[in-house]
């Protein structure tokens, strides 16, 4: 199959996967009797959703963010398996509601930047407070941006990103040669690649 094939039957499955998720939160809306339009887009390879209103202020529509992007986050999860229960494929779409999420990530990009600022300055490594998954992703890919390595560590509610100089992977090797090649970060890798990717 040509690459141009697969990104069009790839685009028709997130395309199909947006379709059912807004089926499903038009109906969330109206049995909550809450106003908000469904916007629906393709980002990075996965659906996206957005929950949005005219004018912008709807405070009722807020509590399907609830603090911290709580209520967001699990909303976000059960359309993913409504999607699921139909596709019979896990779904990596991606929900914002009034511009929550957007915002959010920017204020994650700013204290990603000013660690690697931090560690830039430093040379030392840098570990961050625990973050969602979300959030992690953001900051792992601000340091990539800027040459320098991270990895995650901790689990559950304590999982972190922890931001290292570049250059450090080398020596980390090294120190590890005799551990048969498996390092605490190849296991984190492997755990942030599955835990971050399903967001």
């Amino acid at each position: 199959m040509s690459e141009t094939t697969d990104k069009a039957e790839l685009i028709k499955r997130l395309d199909e996967e947006g379709d059912i998720a807004a089926d499903y939160l038009e109906e969330l809306l109206d049995i909550a009797d809450l106003d908000g339009d469904i916007e629906i887009s393709v980002e990075a390879d996965r659906a996206s959703l957005a929950i949005v209103t005219e004018d912008g202020s709807d405070r009722l529509l807020k509590r399907l963010i609830g603090r911290d992007g709580n209520v967001l986050e699990s909303l976000q999860e059960l359309t993913r398996l409504a999607v699921q229960s139909q596709t019979g494929e896990r779904s990596r779409l991606m929900l914002d509601i009034m511009g929550y999420r957007a915002g959010h990530r920017e204020e994650i990009a700013k204290i990603a930047r000013t660690a690697v600022a931090q560690v830039e300055e430093s040379g030392e490594e840098l570990a961050l407070d625990p973050m969602n998954p979300f959030e992690r992703k953001v900051v792992h890919d601000i340091v990539a941006e800027a040459g320098l390595l991270s990895d995650s560590s901790g689990v559950g509610a304590g999982r972190h990103v922890v931001i290292k100089p570049a250059g450090s992977e080398e020596n980390a090797a090294a120190d590890d040669s005799e551990s048969a090649g498996v390092t605490d970060a190849d296991s984190a890798d492997e755990f942030e690649g599955s835990a971050d990717s399903a967001e």
